[in-house]
């Protein structure tokens, strides 16, 4: 008897990723693609007595996401897990990436399982004897990332970009598993271009990106950046100023502050640290009302922290984690132009500068 029923189409997609969509311009056509991948789902009339199997296997998707090295990699994938659990609370999700890393402590601050696998950087020039080790390296980290795969089982591999999810996806291939990249930038790196070949699918933010990928008119759909969940909350400025200045609240500093939100990047952006070092303590005698919420990346945070001198309205950090709470609380970001960075101020709706 035929029944109308929700499906686990064996690759069948509609992309529904949590995105902001860049308005075509008057001389871009919308692409429309047909494009097959595990975890969508869709309506469809059915007697096929595997439905029940289908159906199971929808109930317990289970994705491999493949993301490290910034930011930049790390939370397009978690947007993606968001909505996932949100559509799906029943998904399982397990994040790869380096030990000791940026993802090792991003990664469980959002609340997904995470383990690591040993990676491997591909440096320039590609003959620098820095190099000599790669093909060793890059061999053992296949090994292990094969083993998390096959103990996991999972129906899909998500790579987001950067070394570490190179290994990953090739191990996805080797395992069987449908390989699926998410591309943030204008032009692809050199693991998502390689790994576009295997992939099952590529979602990019930008059409002209389509012409970047080998067989990309095939592979590629233009979805635009996903946005994490966390950041479309809506979050007292109040609340926020309060969680980073929290001295300053009781004698009401914060009702009528400017806060500024600088943000160098994951690992450190040079130019936008040093224009700040030079300016933030002028800045903050010229203006009694004004709070600077710094966050210099990773790398250039020790040096920073070492120049520059103490103040109750400064707020320095090598990294944070709570971005919703950094963006309600600003008046003003200033931040370089990383393709991440511009849809997330795009979501916040936070006025900006960038560089």
């Amino acid at each position: 008897m035929a029944a109308t029923a929700t499906t686990f189409s064996n690759l069948s997609l509609s992309p529904k990723l949590p995105t902001f969509l860049l308005p075509n311009t008057p001389s871009t056509k919308p692409r429309t693609l047909k494009l097959k991948i595990t975890f969508c789902l869709s309506l469809k009339q059915s007697n096929d007595q595997t439905l029940t199997t289908q159906n199971a296997a929808v109930d317990n998707l289970r994705v491999v996401f493949g993301a490290g090295g910034t930011g930049g990699h790390i939370y397009p994938a978690v947007a993606i897990a968001d909505e996932l659990k949100n559509t799906k609370p029943t998904t399982q999700i397990l994040f790869l990436g380096s030990p000791n890393s940026m993802e090792s402590t991003a990664i469980p601050s959002a609340g997904y399982d995470f383990d690591t696998v040993p990676t491997t950087k591909l440096h320039r020039p590609l003959l620098s004897p820095k190099n000599i080790f790669l093909p060793y390296n890059l061999i053992r980290s296949i090994i292990h990332s094969y083993s998390k795969l096959r103990d996991f089982e999972p129906h899909i591999v998500f790579g987001t970009g950067g070394y570490v999810s190179f290994a990953i996806g090739l191990a996805a291939k080797l395992k069987g598993a449908k390989l699926v990249i998410q591309e943030q930038n204008a032009v692809p790196g050199i693991a998502n271009w390689v790994l576009s070949i295997l992939a099952d699918a590529v979602f990019v933010a930008f059409d002209s990106t389509i012409d970047c990928f080998p067989r990309g008119k095939t592979k590629c759909v233009v979805c635009g950046n996903p946005v994490r969940l966390s950041l479309k909350k809506q979050v007292s400025k109040a609340v926020a100023r309060g969680r980073f200045f929290p001295s300053s609240c009781e004698i009401g500093e914060l009702e009528k502050a400017k806060v500024l939100l600088v943000l160098g990047g994951s690992l450190g952006a040079n130019a936008i640290n040093i224009a700040v070092l030079n300016l933030y303590y002028q800045m903050l005698l010229e203006n009694e009302n004004l709070f600077i919420i710094w966050q210099t990346g990773v790398e250039a945070h020790n040096e920073m922290e070492s120049l520059v001198k103490n103040h109750p309205h400064l707020l320095l950090t090598p990294f944070m984690h709570s971005m919703d709470t950094a963006y309600a609380a600003a008046d003003l970001v200033v931040s370089r132009a990383g393709a991440m960075t511009c849809y997330e101020i795009l979501a916040t709706g936070k006025p900006s500068i960038l560089t």
